[in-house]
């Protein structure tokens, strides 16, 4: 019934706007009461990053699953891969992350829940060193560093998949890339 919620919103949203959908309308577009409506989602910014909160999950045990010795950027890179976008093969895609990134507060709440999902991967990034025999120490930047590169990556890889008929995983792989050619000494005098 959620995804159904979210597939009538999404119509909606294309229609009203996200400001000029209520969850009136939803509910009844849905054939529900407001109530009912509220059985599955607390609010219309929960229907619409509500999938944020078990991404973190599925991020990590797809790290998880990659092998320890596996270079960290590598291993981020899959796991990136595995997790492609819900509405890549949808009629609409796209209209979530759009109004996503239109409306102010949307943004704001995806930009929060990313950062959470972000510090959960960066301590799965030291457990991960630690039983390959590297551990980080609790003052090192390097886990949070690299995986708030990686994470950069997959916004602009997300982004660009909006514009683009390349596969999820080509995306993120060339977003990826792009930074790992970066140098890595400066050229100060």
């Amino acid at each position: 019934m959620q995804a159904e919620l979210v597939s009538i919103a999404q119509g909606l949203f294309e229609e009203h706007g996200y400001e000029g959908t209520t969850t009136e309308l939803i509910a009844s577009a849905a054939g529900m009461s407001r109530r009912s409506f509220f059985r599955y989602f607390a609010s219309k910014e929960e229907l619409v990053l509500g999938k944020y909160a078990l991404l973190g999950d599925v991020l990590r045990e797809a790290l998880r699953s990659r092998p320890d010795e596996e270079p960290l950027w590598a291993a981020l890179r899959h796991m990136f891969e595995a997790v492609a976008p819900d509405d890549q093969h949808s009629a609409s895609p796209h209209i979530i992350e759009r109004i996503i990134e239109e409306t102010p507060s949307l943004r704001a709440g995806y930009l929060y829940r990313i950062e959470a999902i972000q510090g959960a991967i960066a301590a799965e990034a030291r457990v991960r060193a630690e039983r390959a025999g590297s551990p980080y120490g609790l003052d090192d930047p390097a886990p949070e560093a690299v995986v708030g590169a990686a994470f950069a990556c997959m916004i602009a890889a997300r982004r660009a998949s909006t514009r683009s008929n390349r596969s999820w995983p080509e995306t993120v792989a060339l977003a990826m890339e792009a930074v790992r050619g970066l140098p890595t000494t400066s050229r100060a005098p």
